[in-house]
This record gives structure tokens, sequence and C-alpha cells, in this order.
């Protein structure tokens, strides 16, 4: 598949894409909707090679890769760049981490035009005050929970498309009746789905699912923070239609990096590191490179047809 070529784009916008993936749980395509995160259009490819519906972009994915903290100080733009690449990449309906909504009320209505013109399917804002934090640190400040329902439904009115989550922090300082009482005011705002964050515990999972009948919910599957390992499956037995591993593939990536650097500074060379790269021809294959040069001599090939006299 190649962005370059209209008829290979997929018609519908992205936002629809990822609603009908939602909706069609447990119907047409069965199960919960698993999104992993990609850092990077390359993360993408692979995502989608292994068979993946949808992409995650997390704000501390993509905060990292750029040498930063997560702490709400990458700009729309920035994000945007993002997004680009990897629903270039790979047509996949992405799922983006819009932290605090980058402002009030109008700033979050040029955020959702802004990741709708770059090809985000959905977009989820939680209720912290700047400077936001990881949902799993402690000592997260809350902003008040009508501030953040005037947020969600300024998303509602900007929105062509998008699927609009509303993230929660609440459980953390306000308890299960907090979050949920907020998750309500979001959901009556105008959110499409809610995500309950930094839950710890099977019991708060399907608390929070319990009281929250009919809504299509979230679960964060984070490695190092305050939720216990829970596969796909146990998510869906507790109640929840997505659950996304954030920051996985980008923490994977840096891993073999910092290897690969080591190894260089010690031997002098890659020489001992090989046999854990991509072979040449396995990075072509995933970025479809020969289907690139293909694309080119077919159009070289219907501009100048064969016999015609070529200059010197």
């Amino acid at each position: 598949m190649s962005y370059l070529v209209a008829s290979e784009v997929p018609a519908e916008p992205a936002g629809v894409r990822f609603r009908a993936l939602v909706e069609g749980q447990g119907l047409e395509r069965g199960g919960i909707l698993q999104i992993p995160g990609a850092h990077n259009g390359m993360a993408a490819l692979q995502a989608k090679a292994a068979g993946f519906e949808a992409a995650y972009l997390s704000g501390a994915a993509m905060t990292a890769s750029m040498g930063l903290p997560d702490l709400g100080m990458i700009t729309v733009d920035e994000v945007c760049f993002f997004i680009r690449q990897v629903t270039r990449a790979s047509a996949l309906p992405v799922l983006v981490d819009g932290d605090t909504g980058y402002g009030e009320a109008l700033n979050v209505m040029s955020m959702v035009r802004s990741f709708e013109d770059a090809g985000a399917g959905a977009v989820h804002i939680e209720d912290q005050l700047l400077p936001k934090k990881c949902g799993h640190l402690n000592d997260k400040r809350l902003a008040d929970p009508h501030d953040m329902a005037a947020k969600v439904a300024a998303a509602r009115k900007a929105r062509r498309h998008l699927y609009i989550m509303a993230r929660t922090d609440a459980a953390a300082s306000e308890g299960m009746d907090g979050a949920v009482a907020r998750a309500k005011l979001y959901m009556d705002a105008g959110a499409d789905a809610i995500f309950p964050e930094a839950l710890h515990s099977a019991d708060m999972f399907r608390e929070f699912a319990a009281r929250m009948p009919g809504v299509p919910l979230l679960a964060n599957m984070t490695e190092f923070g305050q939720t216990p390992f829970f596969t796909a499956a146990e998510f869906e037995a507790m109640g929840y239609r997505m659950v996304i591993w954030p920051v996985s593939s980008m923490r994977v990536s840096a891993r073999a990096s910092e290897r690969l650097y080591a190894a260089i500074r010690r031997d002098g060379g890659t020489q001992n590191v090989l046999d854990q790269m991509q072979t040449r021809a396995e990075l072509y294959a995933t970025i479809d490179y020969a289907g690139y040069e293909a694309l080119d001599r077919s159009i070289v090939s219907t501009v100048v047809p064969h016999g015609m006299p070529q200059r010197d």
C-alpha cells in the first residue's frame, strides 16, 4: 500500500473507521480492540504487519523520542508531525494522546481540527492541570470537573469525525466515586468513550465498568506503572472495549539502541550485534522499497511510451 496512490488510501475518514472498530467489538470483528503504541512510521508499519487494526500515539512516547519528559511541553504542530508520519506509513486509524487539550475551550477546538487534518482517528483529553504528569505518577493536580467538561463539549463541537475520549485521573485522589462522577459528567458533555487512568487492581477495573454500563471504556496496560499486568482477554472480561500498550514499542527500541551504541563504543564497530539488526532485505520489505520503485517505473512508462525518441 502506498499513500501516494489515491485509490489505495482509505476513502472513509479515520474517525469513522476508528468508531466502526470500537462499535464492532464483539460483532463482525469480535474481541476487544487492541491498540499498540507506534511511536513512529516504522513502528506503525510493523504493528500493521502483525495484524493490528489501529495504533496509538502516546504523549510519553512522542516526548521521549524527542529526548524530553512528558510534562505537557510539546505543541499541537509537533504532535501533528507524528500523526502524519504514522497515518501516512500505515493508513491505520490512530488514537492520539491530546494531553490536557493544549489550553482551554478554543485551544481544544483548534487541536481537534488540527489532529483531524493530520489524519487522526481519535483523541483522548485528560482532566489534569499543567504541568501534567504521567498518569501513573503521584501528585497529579486535577482540573475542576466542569472546566474539563467544557473542554469535552468544545471538542465535540469542533469535530467532524474524530472519536473523542475523556480521560480521568481522579481515582488516585478522589477515589472511585469521584472518578465515576467525573466520567458521567464528561459523557454528558459529549465524550464518546471514557479512559479511567491508573487503576491498580482487577477489582477497580471491574467496579468502574460496572458503574458505567454501556459506555465504551479504554484500559491502559503500560509497563512499570500502577496497573498490574493483564491480558487483552482479561480486560475484555472486565468490561473494556479497548486496550493500549502506550510506550512499549519505544521502550524496546530505546533499549536496542542503547545496546547498539554500547557495542560500537566497546568493540569499535557493529560486528558483534549484526544478529540483532534487520537485514537490508528485511528493512526494504518493511518499507516496501520495491513497491515504490515499481510505482515510479509504472508512471514513467505511461508518460514516455516505448519507442518514443529519447533525448541524448
